[in-house]
């Protein structure tokens, strides 16, 4: 694995704990109407010489991809009922006693989440916004929506790993490893079968299977040792040198737009990793006066007091507020 100069996780992840440490308590969302906000990010996108965007599951949530209800129950109705759970995430540290059917459920949630396509064009509307302009993302989502929406790979920083990514409980091998084609086996393999359009249905009138061949589950093509996702839970995830590649650039990127007309715009992210993305943006937004911190998000768009004459709060759902920006 070769060097590299700069480390944009890490060096974010520093930039907001040193926010935690700058900012108080006082909490703004914004000041003027809803109108206002709406038109003075219209205003930004426009001026803005840069467009630095962070993305949480807010923005994935808003195109269709939900982990409950309607969805949930279309594609684990079996498995709900056999063991209780009400929503993926809960399915995913559900007991499950074989890898058989532990494999059977993460092949259809990986299929759903990361080769299928989002139900509502959030993320085409977003980059229509951004095309032409200087503009670079992270984001902690690891569904992919960003590449397959047409983003450009060179400014695009997945922090957090990839869904469509395995990698080795063997921490001596440092790769990661393509799964679409054991997905799409697995998935025939519990009974799916694609319509017209090449999309996996339940079959009318036939039966599911909840387990896949022994065979079938999968394995580290270097060794045959177990896998798992390559999703960042612990000091095992997988950085390849993609991945430090992407991280190398996001920080090359910020700090060649340090001082100009920067505009950082978060979308979706909640409070379970604010320190990558949200109170980076907030020191970022401080520590140059002529930037702009605009958070668009359903509940919880908000920022610190410091910096209100610099942000735009917008709470609304992120699809309908992209749809009228982009109008």
């Amino acid at each position: 694995m070769k060097d590299y100069l700069h480390d944009g996780y890490r060096e974010t992840i520093q930039r907001g704990y040193n926010a935690v440490m700058h900012f108080d308590l006082q909490l703004s969302h914004g000041t003027g109407t809803q109108e206002y906000q709406l038109c003075r990010l219209k205003e930004e996108l426009a001026k803005a010489d840069a467009v630095v965007i962070g993305a949480g599951a807010g923005l994935s949530t808003s195109a269709g991809f939900t982990y409950s209800g309607e969805r949930f129950e279309l594609w684990f109705h079996d498995f709900a009922q056999k063991y209780g759970f009400r929503d993926m995430y809960s399915g995913g540290f559900t007991d499950f006693g074989s890898d058989e059917v532990f494999w059977a459920y993460w092949a259809r949630y990986i299929y759903i989440n990361r080769y299928m396509d989002t139900p509502k064009p959030v993320y085409e509307n977003l980059l229509k916004l951004v095309k032409g302009k200087d503009y670079f993302t992270i984001t902690t989502n690891v569904d992919h929506q960003f590449q397959k929406a047409g983003f450009d790979k060179r400014r695009l920083f997945y922090t957090q790993g990839d869904y469509g990514l395995f990698q080795s409980t063997d921490p001596s091998i440092q790769e990661t490893f393509d799964n679409e084609q054991w997905v799409m086996k697995a998935m025939e393999a519990q009974g799916y079968v694609k319509d017209k359009s090449g999309v996996f249905r339940e079959p009318k009138g036939g039966t599911l299977s909840m387990s896949i061949p022994s065979e079938l589950v999968p394995r580290c093509p270097v060794n045959g040792s177990k896998v798992v996702m390559n999703l960042r839970s612990d000091d095992s995830f997988v950085e390849t040198d993609g991945w430090r590649e992407a991280s190398e650039a996001y920080s090359d990127y910020l700090f060649a737009h340090q001082k100009g007309h920067v505009l950082y715009l978060e979308l979706g992210v909640g409070s379970n990793t604010p320190v990558i993305i949200k109170y980076p943006f907030w020191q970022m937004t401080a520590a140059n006066p002529n930037s702009v911190y605009a958070c668009i998000n359903y509940g919880e768009a908000y920022c610190p007091k410091q910096i209100e004459k610099q942000s735009i709060c917008i709470d609304g759902d992120i699809g309908s507020v992209l749809q009228t920006l982009s109008s």
